[in-house]
């Protein structure tokens, strides 16, 4: 596997993607360290970022496919079915959500990890897995604490 090379623009997604998990891990400490009455917000909060989050990570799948002449179909059907799951997470309570959620994270990555291969794109997969797993966990941790 070939992994990213620190070159500016490489740098500079990095930087964002682990940006990106710091409300995970904000929500995750909220729900289990701030007042009783603000939990909830916390668990929602929580749950809603890793509704949007979820639906980027199957955008990705559109944007692989878009410059293709005969892209799979496949791309663009996978790309929808995290932002749908992610939806009805939302709807449901926090510490179920946010389970479903963090299942959604780790089946996105493993469907991920042959697409991005097929797509010659696997050297974001070790920055990928690391964000996986940070948002993974938070995400489990709000559950647990919701």
């Amino acid at each position: 596997m070939t992994v990213l090379s620190p070159s500016p623009r490489t740098l500079v997604a990095t930087r964002l993607g682990y940006l990106a998990v710091l409300p995970f891990v904000l929500g995750a400490v909220l729900v289990w360290w701030s007042q009783p009455d603000w939990r909830p917000l916390a668990s929602q909060s929580l749950t809603v970022y890793a509704a949007v989050v979820l639906s980027f990570i199957g955008a990705i799948h559109w944007g692989l496919a878009f410059p293709q002449a005969e892209p799979a179909t496949r791309l663009f059907v996978w790309g929808v079915v995290p932002s749908i799951v992610a939806w009805i997470a939302v709807l449901l309570q926090p510490r179920v959500g946010l389970a479903i959620h963090a299942a959604m994270l780790i089946g996105c990555y493993v469907v991920d990890r042959n697409v991005y291969r097929k797509e010659h794109v696997e050297r974001w997969l070790p920055l990928r897995l690391r964000l996986t797993i940070a948002a993974t966990l938070s995400c489990l941790s709000g559950a647990l604490g919701s």
